[in-house]
């Protein structure tokens, strides 16, 4: 019997595609770590720029314009009578006022108005003494019918150039017919409203609600009158109901007094359950910063298999998360520790309210001096630190966050370029292996025939 000749067989396709993978996979190894840090960095950048966003819009709420930690309390001894509130540096007191009459504002209604026949013209309406502005009638038929509806009059009322919000018209209708309703936004003598209608058709319905019968004034525009002290103390009038007159105070009176009853009072003095819930709205605000950056910058433990933040080697954001830190520590002067805003052993903060108190009474702007401002007109102290240093991150145009990201695109469009081409070299050698492997595979088919050939021609069959 003639010998046999073995040999491994080959499937071409599979052992083409497990060598081509073999040869790309250190290749892809390192594409797939550098793609999963990328997405990473990519992540941790927004979430970097939403924690520190929504710090400054906390910041921003408690310490921008007119905004003051210490907190001020007005208390009316009737609280129908009014409202108000009071600056940080408004002297405590008590304060007695009459008020005679509230500013109202100006209120007409102008009966019997029908689809007019359009034309041309204009249409006065002044407030006060003084003509506020014109309306032109040509445009006021919108659906071009030939009519101007009470409606299209109110419409181009409203619309008209100089307007402006000043008056508001509305319609009413009452059966066959409808009233216009002139609104003003304001209030005070100087609102009352009147219209002139000499610059159009005579015959219109407009022009004859605007007759003497046909005109109703539904609110009187009148001042405000408050008087100092009792009902017989000095007047003071004007079209306003929020009055500044008394330094740090602003109080707004929205009912007027029957005449004989006692003044009502009014008691400025401090808040110190709203200026602790101030206190305590930026410590929050800090923490959760504090927080969320520490979050970023942890280096993961591999004893309990937590891993790292998405900057835990990243120099430039473990800098901005130590120099927070610094800023709440401004060289000389009060410190926050003396307002009892003091720091705990993993750097969050926390509030001893006592303490807080206590300094307040002595010093009661000195929070506010030492934390500051984030308005544009008057940046300082702590506040202000803070947010400029975050501006340099967080800044649309030109912060580190969007340079950052921009690179992180960058690279990440680069990796798949580089993706791209491990995938051709791939094909590359799959074709290479498979060419091959299939002419192994023929050359051994081959080889087998011969052997069988072999085998029938010389065998023993004995």
């Amino acid at each position: 019997m003639a010998s046999v000749i073995t040999a491994p067989t080959y499937d071409p396709i599979t052992t083409a595609s497990a060598l081509a993978d073999k040869y790309v996979a250190s290749r892809r190894d390192m594409l797939a770590a550098q793609t999963k840090q990328a997405a990473a960095a990519e992540r941790g950048l927004s979430e970097l720029g939403a924690t520190i966003s929504s710090f400054q819009t906390s910041l921003a709420a408690l310490t921008g314009t007119g905004k003051t930690l210490y907190a001020q309390s007005v208390t009316f001894s009737d609280s129908a009578i009014g409202s108000g509130t009071a600056s940080a540096d408004a002297p405590a007191g008590t304060y007695a006022f009459f008020v005679k009459q509230i500013a109202t504002p100006s209120q007409v209604a102008f009966a019997g108005l029908t689809n007019d026949t359009a034309a041309t013209g204009e249409l006065s309406i002044s407030m006060g003494a003084s003509e506020a502005f014109k309306v032109n009638l040509a445009a006021a038929d919108s659906d071009v019918d030939g009519f101007v509806s009470p409606r299209e009059l109110a419409a181009a009322i409203n619309a008209a150039p100089m307007n402006l919000g000043k008056i508001t018209a509305s319609v009413i209708t009452t059966g066959t017919t409808s009233e216009l309703v002139l609104s003003s936004k304001s209030t005070g003598e100087d609102t009352e409203i009147s219209i002139n209608t000499a610059g159009m058709d005579a015959a219109t319905s407009l022009a004859k609600a605007n007759e003497p019968g046909n005109v109703r004034t539904l609110s009187m525009a009148q001042d405000a009158i408050v008087h100092i002290g009792a009902e017989s103390g000095t007047p003071i009038k004007q079209a306003s109901n929020t009055f500044q007159n008394v330094d740090g105070l602003t109080i707004t009176f929205n009912k007027a007094q029957a005449t004989g009853t006692a003044p009502v009072t009014i008691t400025a003095g401090t808040n110190n359950a709203a200026t602790t819930a101030n206190v305590q709205a930026f410590i929050t605000a800090y923490n959760t910063l504090k927080t969320g950056l520490s979050k970023l910058i942890y280096p993961g433990n591999p004893t309990s298999g937590t891993a790292a933040g998405a900057f835990a080697a990243d120099s430039g954001v473990r800098a901005l998360h130590d120099r927070l830190v610094s800023l709440l520590r401004p060289a000389g002067g009060a410190s926050l520790a003396s307002f009892g805003i003091i720091a705990s052993k993993d750097g969050t903060l926390e509030l001893r309210a006592d303490r807080l108190t206590a300094q307040l009474a002595l010093t009661p702007n000195g929070l506010d001096k030492l934390i500051g401002s984030t308005s544009a007109a008057g940046a300082s102290g702590i506040a202000n630190e803070l947010n400029t240093y975050l501006k340099s991150w967080n800044d649309v145009s030109s912060g580190q966050i969007g340079k950052r990201k921009a690179a992180t695109e960058e690279l990440q469009s680069t990796l798949g370029t580089r993706e791209a081409l491990i995938d051709k070299q791939y094909d590359v050698a799959y074709q290479r292996y498979l060419a091959q492997f299939t002419q192994l595979q023929s050359i051994q088919s081959v080889m087998n025939q011969n052997v069988s050939l072999f085998d029938a021609l010389f065998g023993n069959d004995d």
